[in-house]
C-alpha cells in the first residue's frame, strides 16, 4: 500500500525511491509486525484475561501442565493483525501473490478462531469436531490451489522441483491443484499438532519462513535464479514482505510466548501459520524444501499417525504419549530442554535445505 504512496512522492523528492527497494521494505516488515505484536501484545493479554479466554488442559496431558491452566490463549489474534497489516502495507498489491497468500493465511485463521472460540463454550479442549475442520480446511485449500492454478502464467508454478537435482522436473498439470490441497492441509496442522509448548511452534515458524524467503527472493530475481538453477517465478520476490512480517510478528509473539507463557497462540494462530508456510512453498515452488526445513513439524505429525495407527492394530502405544514433545517431556526432560532442543534441530533442517541452492 504505502510503495504507491512513496511512487507519487518519488517525483517531488527522489530520495523516496529507496522505499522501492525489496530489501529494504523487507526490513521495514519485520520491524512494523514486531513493532505491532510490541504495542497490541499487552494489551491483548489483558483484555483476554479480563474475558475469561483462557487454555483448557485435557485432562490426560502431562501433570505439568495443569500449572498452564488460565493461561490466555488466542494470542494468535494479534500476530495475525502484525503478519497482515504489515504485508499489506509494505507489499506490492498489484502482485497477485500477496492475495493469495493473505487469504490463506486470513481464512485459515478463522477457522481457529471458530475452533478455540467453541473449545472456550465447552470448557474443554475439544472444540469443533474433526470433520468439519478438515471440511473448512479442505474448502480453503481448494479454493487457494484453483486459484493458483487458474492463474498461473509460466510452466514452472505448476511444476514440482526436486531439489540436489536440477534437471528433475514433473509437469503435475491438474494434479497441481491436488499437491496444493495436501501441502496447505497439511502443514496446517502439523504446525497446529507441535504447537504444545511455550514457544516450541513459533520459533521453528520463525526460521521456516525466513528461509523461504530466501528462496522467495532468489526465485523472483532473473540472474540469481539461472546460476542457482532454480525455476525463476518473477512474481516470487514480493513474498520476501510476506516472509519478513511472519518472523518479525513471530518474534514479538515470542516475546510473550516464551517460557513461561503469558500467553498462548491457539489454533487461530497456529493453523494460519502453517497454512502460511505451505502456501509460500507452494508458490516459490520448494514444497519438498518445506518438508525439509519444517522437519520437526513433519515428525510430529508422523509420531500421532504412528501412535494412532499403532494402538488401533495392536492396542500397544509406540510413545508414551504423542506428539512426539509429550512423550519426552514424559521421559523427564524439563520443558525447556524440549523446546530448545527443537528449536536446534530446526536451525540445522533450514541451512540442510539452503544447502539445496548450490548441491544440485
Amino acid at each position: 500500500m504505502l510503495v504507491y504512496l512513496f511512487e507519487y512522492l518519488e517525483q517531488f523528492n527522489s530520495s523516496f525511491n529507496m522505499f522501492g527497494y525489496l530489501t529494504l521494505r523487507s526490513i521495514l516488515g519485520v520491524l512494523t509486525a514486531l513493532i505491532i505484536c510490541f504495542i497490541t501484545g499487552p494489551v491483548m493479554i489483558k483484555r483476554l484475561t479480563d474475558h475469561s479466554i483462557k487454555q483448557t488442559i485435557r485432562d490426560n496431558g502431562p501433570q505439568t501442565h495443569h500449572l498452564k491452566a488460565g493461561t490466555p490463549t488466542m494470542g494468535g489474534v494479534f500476530l495475525l493483525l502484525g503478519v497482515l497489516v504489515s504485508t499489506l502495507l509494505w507489499g506490492d498489491l498489484s502482485n497477485r501473490y500477496i492475495w493469495i497468500v493473505c487469504f490463506v493465511t486470513f481464512f485459515y485463521g478463522a477457522i481457529g478462531a471458530f475452533d478455540d472460540v467453541k473449545k472456550l463454550l465447552k470448557g474443554n479442549s475439544a472444540g469443533i469436531s474433526a470433520k468439519l475442520k478438515f471440511t473448512l480446511q479442505s474448502v480453503v485449500g481448494l479454493i487457494t490451489a484453483w486459484w493458483i492454478f487458474e492463474t498461473a502464467q509460466l510452466p514452472a508454478e505448476t511444476s514440482l522441483y526436486v531439489p540436489f537435482f536440477k534437471d528433475v522436473v514433473l509437469q503435475l498439470g491438474p494434479w497441481f491443484i491436488l499437491a496444493v490441497y495436501f501441502v496447505i492441509v497439511g502443514s496446517s496442522n502439523a504446525v497446529n499438532l507441535t504447537d504444545g509448548l511455550d514457544g516450541l511452534a513459533i520459533m521453528p515458524t520463525v526460521m521456516v519462513a525466513g528461509g523461504l524467503g530466501i528462496f522467495a527472493y532468489l526465485s523472483g530475481h532473473s540472474e540469481f535464479s539461472e546460476y542457482l538453477a532454480i525455476p525463476y517465478l518473477p512474481l516470487a520476490g514480493e513474498l520476501v514482505i510476506f516472509c519478513a512480517a511472519i518472523m518479525g510478528a513471530g518474534l514479538g509473539f515470542l516475546w510473550f510466548n516464551a517460557y513461561p507463557a503469558q500467553v498462548f497462540m491457539g489454533d487461530v494462530g497456529a493453523l494460519s501459520l502453517g497454512a502460511a508456510l505451505g502456501v509460500v512453498a507452494i508458490l516459490v515452488r520448494q514444497e519438498i524444501v518445506l518438508v525439509i526445513m519444517g522437519g520437526v513439524f513433519v515428525v510430529e505429525t508422523m509420531s500421532v499417525m504412528m501412535q494412532v495407527t499403532s494402538y488401533k492394530l495392536t492396542g500397544k502405544r509406540i510413545f508414551k504419549m504423542a506428539p512426539l514433545h509429550h512423550h519426552f517431556e514424559l521421559r523427564g526432560w524439563p520443558e525447556p530442554r524440549v523446546i530448545v532442543r527443537f528449536w536446534i534441530i530446526t536451525i540445522i533442517l533450514v541451512l540442510i535445505g539452503l544447502s539445496t541452492l548450490k548441491i544440485r
